[in-house]
């Protein structure tokens, strides 16, 4: 968790510095809303356990579709096997 940023001080601190006031604001809020905007390690973690999860349902999928196409090759063969019987007994070879 990250210590809370004061932006009154820090708008105070520019002012002092020579930036005018409403700049001196803005620069503040600009940077305390970059602050909540910021991936803590935790965020950082989710993401990496939220990915890791979604490429193993992605290699699963692949696997199963790599199963599948192993079962339709043979069926894809036998079929071609069946034609080319029947082209041989349509035109008498059989």
């Amino acid at each position: 968790m990250s210590a809370a940023f004061d932006t009154l001080a820090t708008a105070q601190d520019l002012e002092a510095a020579g930036i005018e006031r409403r700049h001196a604001e803005a620069i503040a809020k600009a940077i305390n809303h970059g602050d909540e905007r910021t991936a803590t390690k935790a965020d950082l973690e989710q993401l990496r356990a939220a990915t890791k999860a979604d490429l193993a349902r992605v290699a699963a999928g692949l696997d199963g579709l790599r199963s599948e196409l192993g079962t339709m090759r043979w069926a894809i063969g036998l079929l071609a096997a069946f034609v080319f019987a029947i082209g041989l007994r349509i035109f008498g070879l059989l």
